[in-house]
């Protein structure tokens, strides 16, 4: 039997997403749209002249966004006012084919403004961009190794789910098939926004398929995200402060790889930032990236000396070890724990195979 409608629950309901599209438009700073927009034509103008095309790019990104938001903001405004309309005619003349079309207003007024409300999150200065994921194992070998290898595959499948597409840049295998450490290139819109939450110590607990008593083990992984630069962002890396080694590529690849120093590994000597890349056939492919990634590190060194407060957070990662978790996974109680958004899930294998979608827009929404 269909459920009746609710229409005291609705009218709530719609009254939380007026104050919803209220706080959007603040956000947004909707009132100055215009005058934001008339002052990036005036620049365009001027910059024309000169052929700036880089400025000029960057400016049309500026306005196609700002106008993107604003068509949002009305689309949502006016599905709202046809809402609200279908509802005072259904408590005059209540009828079926109303009640559906009112069902219809309100799931494409729902999803219209959460997905507003994330675009409005990624508000860091790279969010738009590519990322680089690090995973790295901690202690305890093989079982480290493996939940390394798990992360990986679960940040695979959530990548595929957001249509992102995913590469292996470097990798090192453990002994037994595990992962010691990796590092993904994720290329997508936003893909940094999406991703930057996960930066953190992933702590697993379960008992272990390596044991041959069945004990419960804990093990650690990090995981480092960075974006990748924009072209135009220029860092100055001398030749002499660089280190690089060519060598044989690990793991599948064909008599290529066996055969061939086809990869990279740049030791950046006054920092000790080593990139590596082993991904291409070409040496100077796999340099290339190296150098990109190694530059979008440095970037970040630069970036955190100017900010005090966060003590480089960026530059040293935390720590592999307890008490520095972002969150717990707990096989064997099929319960994973978000420390900092309390977010506490049972469907654990769901998450490892990917669904991450409710603890990374929390973990947005709330400002991490």
């Amino acid at each position: 039997m269909k459920k009746k409608l609710n229409l005291s629950s609705l009218i709530k309901k719609i009254q939380l997403f007026k104050k919803k599209i209220i706080s959007l438009k603040r956000n947004l700073d909707c009132v100055n749209e215009k005058k934001k927009i008339q002052s990036i034509d005036n620049k365009l103008k001027n910059l024309k002249f000169y052929k700036n095309s880089k400025l000029i790019s960057q400016l049309y990104k500026k306005k196609y966004i700002l106008s993107k938001n604003k068509k949002n903001v009305m689309q949502i405004t006016n599905i709202l006012q046809d809402t609200e309309y279908w509802i005072k005619i259904f408590t005059k003349e209540p009828d079926v084919t109303i009640e559906k079309e009112i069902n219809i207003q309100y799931q494409k007024l729902k999803k219209k403004i959460n997905k507003l409300e994330i675009c409005t999150m990624f508000n860091k200065e790279h969010d738009y961009n590519n990322c680089y994921i690090d995973i790295q194992s901690g202690s305890g070998g093989v079982e480290s190794q493996d939940w390394t290898k798990m992360l990986l595959k679960m940040y695979l499948k959530y990548s595929f789910s957001k249509k992102f597409k995913s590469s292996i840049i470097s990798q090192s295998i453990g002994e037994t098939g595990g992962i010691k450490s990796i590092t993904l290139k994720i290329k997508g819109k936003y893909a940094f926004g999406w991703f930057r939450t996960e930066a953190g110590i992933h702590r697993l607990v379960r008992k272990s398929p390596f044991d041959i008593n069945n004990k419960r083990h804990t093990s650690f992984s990090s995981v480092f995200v960075y974006p990748e630069l924009n072209h135009d962002i220029h860092i100055d890396i001398q030749p002499k402060d660089l280190r690089i080694d060519v060598y044989r590529s690990s793991g599948a690849g064909g008599q290529h790889v066996n055969k061939t120093e086809s990869a990279v590994r740049i030791t950046h000597i006054p920092t000790g930032i080593v990139t590596q890349c082993q991904n291409e056939r070409s040496q100077h492919k796999n340099k290339h990236t190296a150098l990109k990634q190694l530059t979008s590190k440095l970037y970040r060194i630069e970036t955190e000396k100017k900010n005090t407060e966060k003590k480089q957070i960026n530059v040293k990662k935390p720590s592999i070890r307890w008490g520095n978790q972002i969150r717990s996974y707990i096989l064997d109680d099929s319960r994973i724990k978000d420390i900092r958004t309390k977010i506490e899930r049972n469907d654990i294998y769901q998450v490892l195979n990917g669904d991450l979608h409710q603890f990374i827009e929390t973990s947005l929404k709330i400002g991490l």
